[in-house]
């Protein structure tokens, strides 16, 4: 479990280093459902079939675009702009 927390950490830290913080929560939001969709598409795919490092590192993207959205959205001095 650890391992993965790291990979969603790094992977929020390298997002915020190409993208600047998130405007709203429903900004925020929507950057998360997008990521959401893209891991819905693997779950929907045949189990024999399915990219498990594939679907694991979009679930890595989901939790570090989570993290993102505690960060960027629900800090109370930088989420009531």
């Amino acid at each position: 479990m650890q391992e993965a927390a790291n990979q969603a950490v790094e992977e929020a830290y390298s997002a915020a280093e190409k993208w600047p913080p998130m405007n709203s929560a429903h900004e925020a939001y929507a950057v998360l459902l997008e990521e959401v969709d893209e891991l819905w598409d693997h779950v929907k795919t045949n189990q024999k079939r399915r990219n498990l490092s594939a679907m694991r590192a979009e679930a890595i993207q989901v939790a570090a675009m989570a993290l993102r959205f505690v960060v960027d959205v629900c800090d109370e001095e930088r989420g009531r702009k």
